[in-house]
Protein backbone atom coordinates (compact mmCIF):
# COMPACT_ATOMS: atom_id res chain seq x y z
CA UNK A 1 0.00 0.00 0.00
CA UNK A 2 1.39 3.41 -0.99
CA UNK A 3 1.93 5.84 1.87
CA UNK A 4 1.01 9.42 0.92
CA UNK A 5 2.98 12.35 2.31
CA UNK A 6 0.90 14.42 4.71
CA UNK A 7 0.90 18.18 4.98
CA UNK A 8 1.24 19.76 8.39
CA UNK A 9 -2.30 20.45 9.54
CA UNK A 10 -3.88 17.56 7.65
CA UNK A 11 -5.71 14.75 9.39
CA UNK A 12 -4.42 11.17 9.26
CA UNK A 13 -6.88 10.26 6.52
CA UNK A 14 -6.88 10.68 2.74
CA UNK A 15 -9.85 13.09 2.69
CA UNK A 16 -7.65 16.12 2.09
CA UNK A 17 -9.03 18.07 5.05
CA UNK A 18 -6.86 20.78 6.60
CA UNK A 19 -6.75 22.27 10.08
CA UNK A 20 -6.36 25.97 10.75
CA UNK A 21 -7.22 28.32 13.57
CA UNK A 22 -5.70 31.79 13.88
CA UNK A 23 -3.82 31.95 17.17
CA UNK A 24 -4.54 34.85 19.52
CA UNK A 25 -1.66 37.30 19.62
CA UNK A 26 0.13 35.82 16.62
CA UNK A 27 1.12 38.27 13.88
CA UNK A 28 3.60 36.11 11.99
CA UNK A 29 1.63 36.27 8.73
CA UNK A 30 1.81 40.08 8.98
CA UNK A 31 5.57 39.99 9.39
CA UNK A 32 6.33 37.99 6.23
CA UNK A 33 7.97 39.99 3.44
CA UNK A 34 5.46 40.87 0.74
CA UNK A 35 2.65 43.21 -0.13
CA UNK A 36 -0.96 43.51 1.00
CA UNK A 37 -3.21 44.10 -2.00
CA UNK A 38 -6.53 45.89 -1.65
CA UNK A 39 -9.89 45.76 -3.33
CA UNK A 40 -11.98 48.92 -3.79
CA UNK A 41 -14.20 47.66 -0.95
CA UNK A 42 -11.13 47.21 1.28
CA UNK A 43 -10.17 50.85 0.70
CA UNK A 44 -13.69 52.06 1.50
CA UNK A 45 -13.99 49.93 4.63
CA UNK A 46 -10.60 50.82 6.04
CA UNK A 47 -11.05 54.53 5.26
CA UNK A 48 -14.40 54.55 7.06
CA UNK A 49 -12.90 52.66 10.01
CA UNK A 50 -10.12 55.28 10.25
CA UNK A 51 -12.61 58.13 9.81
CA UNK A 52 -10.92 59.24 6.58
CA UNK A 53 -12.23 59.83 3.10
CA UNK A 54 -11.21 57.14 0.60
CA UNK A 55 -9.09 59.73 -1.18
CA UNK A 56 -7.27 60.73 2.04
CA UNK A 57 -6.76 57.08 3.02
CA UNK A 58 -5.35 56.16 -0.38
CA UNK A 59 -3.13 59.22 -0.55
CA UNK A 60 -1.57 58.34 2.79
CA UNK A 61 -1.53 54.53 2.79
CA UNK A 62 -1.99 53.14 -0.74
CA UNK A 63 0.29 52.66 -3.72
CA UNK A 64 -1.61 52.27 -6.99
CA UNK A 65 -0.66 50.85 -10.35
CA UNK A 66 -2.86 50.67 -13.39
CA UNK A 67 -4.56 47.45 -12.28
CA UNK A 68 -3.72 47.00 -8.61
CA UNK A 69 -3.61 48.84 -5.34
CA UNK A 70 -1.62 47.80 -2.32
CA UNK A 71 -0.78 49.13 1.10
CA UNK A 72 2.39 51.21 1.25
CA UNK A 73 5.07 49.75 3.48
CA UNK A 74 6.49 51.97 6.20
CA UNK A 75 10.25 52.11 6.66
CA UNK A 76 11.46 49.19 8.72
CA UNK A 77 8.07 47.46 8.94
CA UNK A 78 5.69 45.41 6.86
CA UNK A 79 2.46 47.28 7.63
CA UNK A 80 1.34 50.65 9.00
CA UNK A 81 -1.47 48.93 10.86
CA UNK A 82 0.52 46.30 12.76
CA UNK A 83 0.58 47.89 16.21
CA UNK A 84 1.52 46.52 19.62
CA UNK A 85 1.37 42.91 18.49
CA UNK A 86 -1.99 43.25 16.76
CA UNK A 87 -3.83 44.65 13.79
CA UNK A 88 -5.24 48.16 14.24
CA UNK A 89 -7.75 47.48 11.43
CA UNK A 90 -8.59 43.89 12.34
CA UNK A 91 -12.36 44.49 12.11
CA UNK A 92 -12.01 45.62 8.47
CA UNK A 93 -8.81 43.89 7.40
CA UNK A 94 -8.29 43.40 3.66
CA UNK A 95 -9.55 40.30 1.86
CA UNK A 96 -5.98 39.03 1.49
CA UNK A 97 -5.42 39.17 5.24
CA UNK A 98 -8.84 37.78 6.14
CA UNK A 99 -8.42 34.71 3.91
CA UNK A 100 -4.91 33.72 5.00
CA UNK A 101 -3.73 30.90 4.77
CA UNK A 102 -6.37 29.82 2.26
CA UNK A 103 -4.75 31.52 -0.71
CA UNK A 104 -4.82 29.61 -4.02
CA UNK A 105 -1.06 29.13 -4.17
CA UNK A 106 -0.97 27.76 -0.61
CA UNK A 107 -4.02 25.49 -0.83
CA UNK A 108 -3.04 24.06 -4.21
CA UNK A 109 0.66 23.41 -3.55
CA UNK A 110 1.79 21.02 -0.82
CA UNK A 111 5.27 22.57 -0.67
CA UNK A 112 3.87 26.09 -0.23
CA UNK A 113 1.51 24.93 2.54
CA UNK A 114 4.41 23.17 4.28
CA UNK A 115 6.61 26.30 4.12
CA UNK A 116 3.77 28.40 5.51
CA UNK A 117 3.20 25.92 8.34
CA UNK A 118 6.83 26.44 9.37
CA UNK A 119 6.03 30.00 10.51
CA UNK A 120 2.26 29.86 11.07
CA UNK A 121 1.35 28.21 14.39
CA UNK A 122 -2.34 28.17 13.43
CA UNK A 123 -1.81 25.57 10.71
CA UNK A 124 -2.54 22.19 12.27
CA UNK A 125 -4.84 23.73 14.92
CA UNK A 126 -8.61 24.06 15.16
CA UNK A 127 -11.44 22.47 13.26
CA UNK A 128 -11.04 20.40 10.14
CA UNK A 129 -11.48 22.36 6.93
CA UNK A 130 -12.37 20.09 4.03
CA UNK A 131 -10.37 20.66 0.86
CA UNK A 132 -13.54 21.71 -1.02
CA UNK A 133 -14.20 24.45 1.54
CA UNK A 134 -10.54 25.52 1.40
CA UNK A 135 -10.79 25.77 -2.40
CA UNK A 136 -13.97 27.88 -2.12
CA UNK A 137 -12.17 30.26 0.22
CA UNK A 138 -9.19 30.36 -2.15
CA UNK A 139 -11.55 31.22 -4.98
CA UNK A 140 -12.55 34.37 -3.06
CA UNK A 141 -8.96 35.49 -3.64
CA UNK A 142 -9.31 34.83 -7.37
CA UNK A 143 -12.50 36.89 -7.42
CA UNK A 144 -11.06 39.73 -5.33
CA UNK A 145 -7.81 39.94 -7.30
CA UNK A 146 -8.58 38.71 -10.84
CA UNK A 147 -5.46 40.24 -12.40
CA UNK A 148 -3.24 38.23 -10.04
CA UNK A 149 -4.64 34.77 -10.76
Amino acid sequence: MERREQLPGTPPDPSGALRFSCQRGCTRCCEVTGFVYLTAADSRNIAEHLDLSVRAFEKRYVYRTRHLRRLRKPRGAQCHFLKDGGCAIHAVKPVQCRLFPFWPDLVEERAAWRLTAAYCPGIGQGKLVQIGEAMEIANEMRTAYPTMY
